[in-house]
């Protein structure tokens, strides 16, 4: 693979401190879930180029215009659009940095950065859960009855009834909810704060949890030991992800994933006529089409229509 990208003579492992390194440079300029997410594009571009490096060590100021355009057509080979893309970003944040730690000079970092995306479509990623496995996994919180299930409910409402980020509501603090006013005051990608209404069925789970949890200052979202007591301090990210894998088989529901909720809460809004402007706030988009991309009523619409047609076959006999 060296030898394909010509990059054998030039691969001595980057050897500076973390502020002199340039991916290190770019991971710190990115929101924590954005960091975590292209640190994993960019060791996704490392295993295809040298493997024996890891996005730390690895040599970015050495690639050129050549290097750049051969893992374009690495990534484009390995990978769908969208992921292929996403690495091709964290490539050229990689490369911004390198040119503005002066490991680049202006003519390089341009060419080098001048990637074209990767084009095609594939089946969007997820799915929206049907109300059916959301009772359901509502049902099998109610059953177990214990301080556990309260916490899982509440997530469920969370991520369910705000479209809220997994990262967003492990993020959440007791001084975060006005519950005079009914709102929450979320933290999202890129510094950007919101306010959501907290109402019906979430609000109610929340005041639930909260006579749970208390009153005590700090995360709003806390870990319950397996004795049932609560401990006042943040909920991690791959803890809710256990949790919400672990309910999902008590309530005899299909695998999802937290974002699922998310395209859920998308899905379910537009299916009920809301505005798409008003939705793009709530989830906390950039814009419209990003907004769009969560919707997964489409599929379910195509399914309606196939079914409309009778296909008269007779088993045999």
């Amino acid at each position: 693979m060296t030898n394909d990208l010509q990059l054998a003579a030039d691969l001595a492992p980057l050897n500076v401190s973390p502020a002199r390194n340039p991916a290190a440079v770019y991971l710190a300029s990115l929101a924590e879930g954005s960091r975590r997410t292209m640190r994993g594009a960019l060791e996704a571009i490392v295993e295809l180029v040298a493997p024996e490096f890891d996005a730390s060590s690895f040599p970015w100021p050495a690639l050129r215009y050549e290097h750049a355009q051969a893992i374009r057509s690495r990534l484009a080979a390995k990978y769908a659009p969208a992921t292929a893309n996403k690495a091709l970003c964290a490539l050229r944040g990689v490369l911004r940095e390198s040119w503005r730690l002066g490991y680049l000079d202006a003519d390089s970092f341009q060419r080098a950065a001048d990637l074209k995306p990767v084009r095609g479509e594939r089946l969007p990623a997820g799915r929206m859960l049907q109300a059916g496995e959301v009772r359901a996994l509502f049902a099998s919180c109610a059953s177990d009855g214990t301080a556990g299930a309260s916490l899982d409910a509440v997530v469920l409402s969370l991520l369910l009834g705000c479209g809220l980020r997994r990262d967003e509501a492990v993020g959440l603090e007791l001084r975060d909810y006005d519950r005079a006013a009914g709102e929450m005051r979320v933290d999202g990608k890129g510094g950007k704060q919101r306010l959501l209404p907290i109402v019906n069925g979430t609000a109610k789970a929340l005041e639930a949890w909260l006579e749970v949890r208390g009153s005590h200052p700090g995360a709003l979202l806390c870990p319950v030991n397996r004795g049932g007591a609560v401990q006042i301090r943040a909920l991690t990210a791959q803890a809710l992800y256990a949790r919400l894998a672990s309910r999902a088989e008590r309530a005899g529901v299909a695998e999802f994933s937290p974002h699922d909720l998310r395209r859920t809460f998308v899905s379910s809004l537009l299916d009920n006529g809301a505005d798409v402007s008003a939705v793009q706030r709530l989830a906390g988009h950039a814009n419209v089409a990003t907004t769009m991309r969560y919707d997964r009523r489409g599929e379910q619409a195509k399914r309606r229509a196939a079914e409309l047609l009778h296909v008269p076959f007779v088993a045999f006999r």
